[in-house]
């Protein structure tokens, strides 16, 4: 299984055009040793020829320009893409299907509460239908695995998460199960599989079965601390908004000190985060235990 980092960034990316905070400021000054980011997705194949991209981020025209396996082979017109998986319908994890309108219908994969969101309160699936058009398929939430044509030798798996449904949502106040999913992506010839979830409010048993049972487990590492946002001003606690801190007690470090079969990478990592200065002692702390750090094009084979 080929696994790339098309984006490890949180909305917004980084630096983040209208941030002036410590890591901002010294990356656009190139004063600390950092990568920038776009916002966060990644891309899966079994053959290295045939895709699916999870989520589509504001900046996915870019990342699939730095993706050569993608692009058009032999015709003037084509993708690596064969389908696209949506896990919550966050602006930042869809508006990128606008920059995909060129084409054949788009194949996305989704779970009917994102569905409603997409064609009410954020109605780009209805957009779409004007331009290249969108063959929807809904994503079982019962633990039964799917399948993707043209994807051979993977299946896919949802797991139901707790969150809260974007602000754009019908029922933003009213969670229901599967405005927010994490993924395990198994290789069938071989049993290898992924854990995937950038955004994680809660380990539920569910999602610790998951994890521990991955070989490779790519989780939210938004925030360092719970109340990292104060220090640009916005009185919002990590948790609240649905992230699980990395460090401090039930920490996301604690937890994933208790995995000792998957390798432990963290993306979706937000512009304030001080773990985004390879220097930093919140780097170093991550290396001590044994986790690592998503960048843009990275590349992962399981």
């Amino acid at each position: 299984m080929q696994i790339r980092v098309l984006g490890s960034g949180a909305g917004g990316g980084f630096p983040q055009w209208n941030c002036s905070c410590p890591n901002c400021k010294a990356v656009r000054a190139n004063n600390i040793k950092a990568s920038t980011r776009n916002q966060s997705s990644i891309a899966v194949s079994s053959d290295g020829e045939h895709w699916v991209l999870f989520n589509a981020s504001p900046d996915v025209r870019a990342q699939l320009e730095n993706f050569p396996e993608i692009h058009p082979k032999n015709k003037v017109r084509g993708t690596g893409i064969e389908a696209i998986v949506i896990i919550d319908s966050q602006i930042d994890h869809v508006t990128g299907l606008l920059i995909l309108r060129e084409g054949d219908p788009l194949n996305i994969y989704c779970t009917e509460m994102v569905k409603q969101d997409l064609t009410t309160g954020f109605p780009i699936f209805n957009i779409l239908e004007h331009f290249c058009g969108v063959n929807d398929h809904p994503i079982p939430l019962n633990g039964d695995a799917f399948s993707i044509p043209n994807i051979d030798d993977l299946e896919f798996t949802a797991l139901p998460l707790s969150s809260k449904a974007p602000p754009y949502s019908p029922h933003r106040d009213d969670p229901h199960e599967g405005d927010n999913i994490g993924i395990i992506i198994r290789q069938i010839s071989t049993g290898k599989c992924v854990f995937y979830a950038p955004g994680l409010g809660m380990i539920e048993p569910h999602v610790e079965n998951a994890m521990s049972d991955a070989d490779c487990v790519m989780v939210d590492g938004t925030f360092w601390s719970d109340d990292e946002l104060a220090s640009v001003g916005r009185p919002l606690l990590a948790r609240k908004i649905g992230h699980i801190p990395q460090s401090g007690e039930d920490g996301m470090i604690e937890f994933l000190d208790t995995l000792e079969k998957p390798r432990k990478v963290l993306i979706h990592i937000n512009n304030t985060n001080p773990i985004l200065d390879e220097d930093s002692a919140e780097r170093d702390i991550l290396s001590q235990h044994g986790i690592e750090v998503s960048y843009d094009n990275m590349n992962i084979e399981l």
